[in-house]
């Protein structure tokens, strides 16, 4: 697909200056630094979670293990998300942020030191899970905020896109990481390594020029009003109302890899450690492939979300279907692209339709059925796969997630025209 020009752009432009557009938000210096910050401490979150996912297999060897540290994790972001939307838009997000990475450090290092002392059980994880999740809970709506008012308002869906490239770009790099380290160093070092990468999120704070952070203004609204406002704000606009359904199916019975993938490499492929790291990699590529194309994507439209959604769906259901190692990685790219193509899409409606004083309440809710409403699917495809098998899991997940994009392209067919989701010209 060719991309569309901004206004002023010129098709007679060099090659090297239209592909240097599609990262044109890092001009901002606060947001370059921000950006590189997020990449590093995303890269040792994937080396974390990968590290994680092997030591639960070795301590347990279960599918439902597997299932309920996701479900630990994410229900924190399914209870407090909204509520923490609701933070995003009171408090000043700069000092937020810098409270919650240090705790997510914290927890990092205590997550280490049980494994490197070699007392670690399974209830510990359980444990240190739920509480990443409070914490993650309170800190992405604000990060989704803060983001995206680090630069000016025309930058902002390249600002989305390039945010993708941080998540995806450290999908490929932390997996492969950790599948070659974890052999010689252990599960602990990647733990340690994880929570070393906090630090150049906390030094691009402290390095940022402070007067040109935008202070949020001060609510004096009762929080339970302002949490409902959020609601009916989505509950009356159908363009966000349509991406709020496709999120929430897709969120809770398709996009659940930290319980996919273990369950894919221990008991479908039973992979060795750098070939698990390998699965994540390419789903990493995959989805880092679809990031940058959308960095120079100039239109995001409902029938784009709705299409990336059907062909994720499908992806899955094949994924479901093989035991073959080099089809499942050629698949895994697929679904990455597929899934970072409806992501970015849904998000950047969000972030260019939503109004500055809303869009942390509207980001927490977009987080809460995407994230938060993984311990409905983790323990899903944790017991249907103790039960039945985890190719049927996949499966099953495969279907509801069609059932999903179903309702929503009915939705979006019972909006008056004149109402109708028409899509954004970045």
């Amino acid at each position: 697909m060719r991309p569309s020009l901004r206004k002023g752009e010129s098709a007679s432009q060099p090659t090297h200056v239209r592909l240097l557009s599609g990262f044109r938000a890092l001009r901002v210096r606060n947001y370059r630094l921000y950006w590189t910050g997020q990449f590093v401490s995303m890269t040792g979150s994937w080396v974390q979670m990968t590290a994680q996912a092997l030591l639960v297999l070795r301590l347990t060897n279960s599918p439902l293990a597997i299932g309920l540290v996701a479900s630990f994790q994410f229900l924190p972001v399914l209870l407090l998300s909204l509520f923490g939307g609701v933070i995003a838009d009171r408090v000043p997000r700069y000092r937020m942020i810098l409270l919650t990475q240090t705790l997510a450090m914290i927890l990092a290092t205590i997550f280490g030191t049980l494994v490197g002392m070699g007392v670690i059980q399974i209830w510990h994880v359980y444990l240190l899970a739920l509480l990443q999740g409070i914490v993650n809970a309170l800190d992405t709506p604000v990060r989704a905020a803060f983001a995206v008012e680090l630069v000016g308002r025309e930058d902002r869906p390249n600002a989305v896109a390039l945010n993708s490239i941080v998540f995806n770009g450290s999908r490929i790099i932390g997996p492969a990481m950790a599948g070659l380290l974890i052999g010689p160093l252990g599960i602990a070092a990647m733990l340690y390594l994880n929570a070393a990468s906090f630090l150049a999120v906390l030094v691009g704070l402290l390095r940022m020029d402070k007067g040109q952070i935008v202070q949020v203004p001060h609510q004096s609204t009762r929080v339970l009003s302002q949490l409902r406002e959020g609601l009916a704000y989505t509950w009356r606009t159908p363009e966000i109302l349509l991406v709020m359904i496709l999120v929430g199916a897709i969120g809770t019975f398709g996009y659940n890899f930290s319980v996919t993938l273990p369950l894919i490499g221990g008991f479908i492929l039973h992979t060795n450690p750098a070939s698990y790291g390998a699965l994540g990699a390419f789903l990493g590529l995959g989805s880092l492939t679809a990031a940058i194309t959308n960095a120079y994507i100039g239109k995001f439209t409902s029938r784009r979300i709705i299409i990336a959604a059907v062909a994720f769906s499908v992806l899955l259901g094949a994924v479901a279907a093989t035991n073959n190692f080099i089809v499942s990685i050629a698949l895994l790219f697929a679904l990455g692209f597929a899934g970072i193509s409806f992501t970015t899409a849904a998000n950047t409606v969000i972030q260019l339709r939503v109004p500055d004083d809303l869009r942390g309440r509207v980001s927490s809710l977009y987080f809460m059925l995407f994230a938060g409403s993984t311990p409905i699917g983790g323990l899903l495809i944790g017991g249907v796969a103790s039960l039945f098998g985890v190719p049927n899991a996949l499966l099953i997940c495969a279907v509801l997630c069609l059932l999903g994009v179903g309702v929503a392209m009915l939705y979006q067919r019972s909006i008056p025209r004149e109402s109708a989701p028409l899509g954004h010209q970045v």
